[in-house]
């Protein structure tokens, strides 16, 4: 499991003992305060409050004595454990629930107003475009990560401060009946839903329709007052309207390209230096420009302007705020990296997080707005594409034509899935093909020249770490090979 903290001001106190024992129904023994909340040693912070969570892998009670002697100002542990001081302890039933415990009461004791996030495809990186945005009007709380699921939402909610004037949440699934419980524990004042799109289709019979019904869960956690914010584009976009009303929700207010959107992209002019954006919200037009924001971000920076807009923040702050703004690492952070020639550099594109067939195109739309060096080539290094179901072999052959579409020059595949595109692929653009992320990341870094356009992307494979981060990993490392190569002692023949 991963730990992620929080971009808040730490106050002197987040859990004081007794607040912790009575939200979480324990026994707090001796007396402290936390100012941050850990389930993960490795990015464990002094003060902070440790909970021995039971993961699929590892209990966290194995690591409770290590929290200790690393600053924790307590442990929430279920069984004495050696090493760890009496007056360090909040004994409880069950780690898991105290966790839950601790983010419902937090949740209860704030004024903040909160925002919710959900969406089959762009919730995280709209997650960081509202925690910015509202960070320039007011104390917000939101996470660095993908804190979205059943533990997720719990942690990032934990560690809110009750003195917040804003909390944003990312709410995410894989089956129906899995957000709501979430929902009922953020309480949104603000519901927003990015797109639907076939992500995780192998588990919706029903396919979109199914999907569009379990993100609209979301709503379940409102009340009367709660607002939608809900893509006009989106192909579902009744179906979700239709859940919002029947779970009580009567103000919605939509973002797209569309008109009658009431934020509305008017424009959207990408090149390599930045976008240009042109909006109008509720009325009121705006141009302003911001980093490496494709035309799937642009749609989803009207979500959040709308949502500043509609809670009557400074909408120059938060343009301001947005302007450089830049894709988080596996999700479209772009780097420029010198193998030789510094004024011709590789430019990679780091997709490596997460994959689906609409977040494919979209990155592919990126790309083909990219221009190459001298020399260089476009370049897509792509993996597998999980959870499609039945029609996950066409879904991945189907990839050929946006490729084409985008003029990548050259497509490298890994993965038994990714296969089918491989073989669908025109021979003068079949870079390689290979099973395993390590062997794709060994041959890849060889054909490389100065000048490149190179975007990885594909689904997680589960660990620490996504499988094609050992693709970008081996990209990042080539300037070391290069600096060591030419360092090395020139043989001269005698």
């Amino acid at each position: 499991m991963t730990d992620a903290h929080l971009k808040h001001v730490v106050t002197s106190s987040l859990w004081s003992s007794s607040e912790a024992a009575k939200a979480t129904q324990g026994t707090a023994k001796g007396q402290w305060v936390a100012t941050g909340i850990s389930i993960d040693t490795r990015s464990l912070q002094k003060g902070d409050l440790f909970i021995a969570i039971r993961g699929d892998a590892m209990d966290g009670h194995q690591f409770a004595a290590d929290a200790i002697a690393k600053g924790a100002a307590a442990v929430v542990i279920d069984h004495e454990v050696a090493g760890v001081p009496a007056d360090k302890v909040l004994m409880v039933a069950d780690t898991f629930k105290a966790m839950q415990d601790l983010g419902i009461a937090a949740r209860a004791r704030t004024g903040a107003k909160i925002i919710g996030v959900t969406g089959s495809v762009g919730k995280t990186g709209t997650k960081e475009m509202l925690g910015r945005a509202f960070s320039s009007i007011g104390f917000t709380h939101y996470s660095e990560k993908s804190l979205n699921n059943h533990w997720g939402v719990p942690l990032s909610l934990a560690r809110m401060d009750a003195g917040c004037d804003y909390g944003v949440f990312e709410m995410g699934m894989n089956h129906a009946n899995e957000i709501a419980p979430l929902s009922a524990m953020v309480k949104p004042h603000i519901a927003i839903i990015t797109t639907i799109a076939p992500v995780h289709t192998e588990h919706f019979p029903d396919g979109l329709t199914g999907i569009a019904k379990a993100k609209s869960e979301i709503f379940s956690g409102m009340d009367k007052n709660g607002i939608a914010i809900l893509n006009r584009d989106n192909a579902e976009f009744d179906v979700i309207v239709g859940e919002a009303k029947r779970q009580g929700i009567t103000k919605i207010f939509t973002f797209g390209t569309k008109e009658g959107s009431d934020a509305r992209l008017l424009d959207c002019l990408v090149a390599s230096n930045g976008t240009q954006i042109k909006a109008n919200i509720l009325g009121e037009d705006f141009t302003f420009s911001m980093k490496d924001a494709g035309p799937h971000n642009a749609m989803n920076v009207m979500s959040v302007l709308l949502a500043i807009k509609l809670m009557g923040g400074d909408m120059a702050k938060a343009i301001t705020a947005l302007r450089d703004i830049e894709p988080v690492a596996g999700r479209g952070k772009r780097e420029l990296i010198n193998i030789g020639d510094a004024s011709n550099p590789i430019t990679l594109i780091d997709e490596s997080y997460n994959a689906s067939p609409v977040a494919m195109q979209a990155a592919f739309k990126v790309m083909a707005l990219i221009d190459p060096g001298r020399g260089g080539r476009r370049i897509a290094i792509l993996g597998d594409m999980y959870e499609l179901g039945q029609d996950s072999a066409k879904m991945h052959r189907d990839l050929e034509l946006p490729l084409k579409a985008a003029g990548i020059d050259l497509v490298y595949t890994c993965g038994p899935l990714m296969k089918n595109l491989y073989d669908a692929l025109p021979e003068q653009n079949r870079g390689a093909h290979r099973d395993e992320a390590p062997e794709m990341a060994q041959i890849v870094p060889e054909v490389l020249v100065p000048g490149d356009v190179v975007l990885v992307k594909g689904s997680r494979g589960g660990g620490d770490k996504p499988r094609m981060q050992l693709v970008v990993e081996a990209l990042r490392q080539m300037p070391v090979k290069a600096t060591n190569s030419a360092n090395q002692p020139t043989l001269e023949r005698k």
